[in-house]
């Protein structure tokens, strides 16, 4: 990703002026100890498998990756110009640490690895994402995932 400094002013000035929520409570909920939980990976670097349809400028969708997925077969078609690819290129696990996963469940720090994964593309504003947020929850759910790893990009 590109920093801040380096994206042209005009961009730079709309990022920093992009409306934030506010929320008036912090929602607090105790649940299972990690080592119980069942955890998917949710990524914004617009990741999907070789033979998935590439996400288009705009593309406000989401692509489903299947735990079994080898690396090789992880590829990524983020439309940003200021995206920087280098870190995915050298390791997948920056953009979507399934192995790390793999590794925490094996080692029992976390219950089990999902069976499914989901990637969107996170140059998008958040309400055109807010329908697929939903519809993957939905998806999680029926998966009998209760974490969700939140891979920012």
């Amino acid at each position: 990703m590109a920093r801040l400094k380096d994206i042209p002013a005009g961009e730079r000035e709309m990022l920093m002026n992009l409306p934030l929520p506010s929320f008036d409570s912090t929602p607090f909920v105790k649940g299972r100890l990690l080592s119980e939980r069942r955890v998917a990976i949710l990524s914004t670097a617009a990741l999907q498998t070789r033979s998935d349809r590439t996400f288009a400028r705009g593309d406000a969708s989401y692509r489903v990756i299947p735990g079994q997925t080898q690396p090789n077969d992880i590829i990524m078609s983020h439309a940003s110009v200021n995206f920087d690819r280098s870190g995915f290129q050298q390791d997948y696990n920056v953009c979507f640490p399934l192995d790390r996963l793999r590794e925490l469940a094996a080692e029992g720090v976390i219950g089990s690895v999902a069976d499914y994964h989901y990637t969107v593309s996170g140059a998008n504003p958040p309400e055109r994402l807010e329908g697929t947020a939903r519809q993957i929850a939905g998806l999680m759910k029926r998966d009998g995932v209760d974490a969700a790893l939140l891979i920012p990009v």
